[in-house]
């Protein structure tokens, strides 16, 4: 069967996006972190509150940091893990199967959410931790398909209905779940139930169109670990020694940090630094801000698609970058109540879906023909894990050592700002080495 442009198999991977983006959306984004804020600054029998400083294995933290720092021990866990995982995967062939089971892993720690209680916090963030670890590893693996399921021109526009899937999809459930909690009262804890289901269940319609193996038959097993090794090796040693994906990565890390810290940090950031008029109101309009970032990433996703091909993929990348330094620097001196939150939204979410489809598609065209797409792309889950990593770290520290999340949005700024140097420069580098004959600047 064709693997390259076949409708059937583009449907089944976009579909993955529908599946589990429920998890960055309802656990990392929406609902969790308000339980997780809510649950750990009150009693859980008397509901009163008792201030946001909890204990931690011993240590006493704000409890925004602790949930900063068990994420970013997950995403380490990925930057160590996934690209052994991905050489493995690329020299068997098989890279559905480790994309099966980090989606498993995921899904199952989802539900074990239902389990959390403040009172043993230390074991109730293990099962956010672990289905940290399952979203992001599946996403090495099903990032890596891109560019072996679509021709380059087509991976702008396929990268962007997937991001499209993925907000709309994770809108609808979301929705689902605030309809269950605010008009039928059903406890937080069975949403985390549902979020499993929905993205083990969807999954299933990926799985079931993805081809077994990419590349042909699959490698004996023997000494895996050490051919996984060596395959991950001879990947780096090509990747290193091709200027522009070395430029772009690094430019990619800087301004994804940014990008990344925003997506995990604004709800806390909106839930402490924002004049709300009740707790009632906070929580329901971080809810609809949530659900208009979404819904413009739609638009959004779809909108730079476009101007990709007016303008290039790095020109529509920079614009983006430059209107997420604008956002932070308007944050910063001018966001404190409600009406200017909702409009910082908007912002957010239109430019958040261009800029993470155009860095998944800008990436997968600068690949050589090759057949170790899950090597490179761990590359690229590694840069992003770690910027994820500092960013959250920076974030939260200097929220806890000033006792304002607000004094760490310069740093958001100061991110963004690199990352448009960086890719001025890679420009300026195409400018020098461009001749007709450039398949590269052909591309983007």
């Amino acid at each position: 069967m064709q693997v390259k442009n076949n409708k059937k198999i583009i449907e089944g991977w976009v579909f993955y996006d529908w599946a589990n983006s429920v998890f960055p959306l309802v656990i990392t984004s929406a609902i969790f972190p308000n339980f997780y804020e809510y649950v750990t600054s009150h009693d859980v029998e008397t509901r009163e509150y008792v201030g946001t400083v909890i204990k931690f294995f011993g240590y006493r933290f704000q409890n925004t940091t602790v949930y900063s720092m068990v994420y970013s021990v997950a995403l380490m866990v990925v930057v160590l893990v996934a690209p052994l995982l991905s050489g493995i995967a690329d020299y068997l062939r098989n890279k559905k199967r480790f994309l099966q089971l980090f989606c498993y892993l995921g899904g199952i720690s989802s539900m074990m959410l239902y389990f959390f209680h403040p009172r043993h916090i230390e074991m109730s963030m293990l099962p956010f931790m672990f289905a940290t670890i399952g979203y992001w590893g599946s996403m090495v693996y099903y990032n890596s398909y891109l560019p072996e399921i679509a021709d380059v021109q087509m991976q702008d526009k396929i990268s962007a209905k997937g991001f499209a899937y993925g907000y709309f999809g994770s809108s609808l459930l979301l929705i689902v779940c605030l309809i269950l909690i605010m008009l039928f009262q059903v406890p937080v804890k069975y949403v985390f139930l549902l979020v499993g289901v929905w993205w083990i269940g969807f999954a299933q319609f990926t799985f079931s169109r993805l081809p077994d193996m990419i590349g042909g038959k699959s490698y004996s097993a023997k000494n895996i670990l050490w051919k996984g090794y060596r395959e991950l090796s001879a990947t780096l040693k090509d990747a290193l020694g091709r200027s522009r994906i070395k430029r772009f990565l690094l430019s990619y890390f800087f301004y994804n940090m940014g990008v990344q810290t925003v997506m995990v940090m604004a709800v806390l950031f909106a839930r402490q630094e924002i004049l709300w008029p009740s707790e009632n109101y906070k929580t329901t309009a971080l809810i609809i801000s949530i659900l208009i970032i979404q819904f413009l990433g739609i638009a959004g996703s779809f909108f730079f698609s476009y101007l990709s091909g007016v303008m290039g993929n790095i020109g529509s990348l920079m614009i983006a970058v430059g209107v997420w330094i604008l956002i932070c620097l308007y944050t910063y001196w001018e966001v404190y109540h409600p009406e200017q939150f909702y409009m910082v939204a908007a912002l957010v979410g239109f430019v958040m879906g261009g800029t993470q489809s155009l860095s998944r598609s800008t990436y997968s065209k600068l690949l050589p023909e090759t057949l170790d797409h899950a090597s490179y792309f761990s590359f690229f889950d590694v840069l992003e894990k770690v910027g994820m990593i500092l960013g959250a770290l920076s974030f939260g520290l200097i929220g806890e050592y000033f006792g304002s999340l607000r004094k760490s949005v310069p740093v958001l700024s100061i991110f963004f700002i690199v990352g448009m140097i960086l890719l001025l420069l890679l420009v300026k580098y195409n400018q020098r080495s461009n001749n007709k004959s450039d398949v590269w600047a052909k591309k983007i």
